[in-house]
């Protein structure tokens, strides 16, 4: 793996052309989240950018964006001190670290902000490189949910929750 040298920092409204950039083709790919493929920019960004979560983007030393990740609770109430993530790297960053370096910075940022756990809820399975670096990263499956994700070309794949400690 290649090292990215990637930084990480809060996301400001003005990034949202770039986050966009790294969203859209994942989202039309169908493949790792159970998002609509048609979904437009705006549902996209009102999404990534909710009031509900705190976004970050990772730069590479030329100050481009390169990825992006959410951090919120899990859960409201008595479920609120476990985190949730999602994390998308543009695509031609692909193997080069940006995920891992956005994960680990995910721990501290959840850690300072109380959280004791984080619980991914809906890894898709056939996300062979996804589930590998959570489980790396000391993620276990704690769950899997059986064809309960339709991929647009191996059909109907499990998904799987993941979970560990900070």
């Amino acid at each position: 793996m290649a090292d990215t040298s990637a930084t990480v920092r809060l996301a400001v409204a003005a990034d949202a052309e770039e986050i966009w950039r790294i969203l859209e083709p994942m989202i039309r790919a169908g493949e790792t989240y159970a998002l609509d493929r048609d979904m437009s920019r705006d549902a996209a960004l009102a999404y990534w950018l909710g009031t509900d979560m705190t976004t970050f983007v990772a730069q590479d030393a030329e100050g481009t964006i390169i990825g992006t990740y959410f951090l919120r609770a899990n859960q409201a109430g008595g479920g609120r001190h476990v985190s949730n993530c999602g994390y998308v790297v543009a695509p031609h960053t692909t193997g080069r670290g940006v995920a891992r370096t956005m994960a680990e910075h995910s721990f501290v940022i959840a850690r300072s902000q109380g959280f004791t756990a984080m619980q991914y809820n809906f890894v898709i399975a056939s996300n062979v490189r996804a589930v590998r670096l959570w489980e790396d990263l000391g993620f276990a499956i704690v769950g899997r949910l059986p064809g309960a994700f339709i991929h647009p070309t191996d059909g109907a794949v499990d998904a799987l929750v993941m979970h560990r400690f900070l």
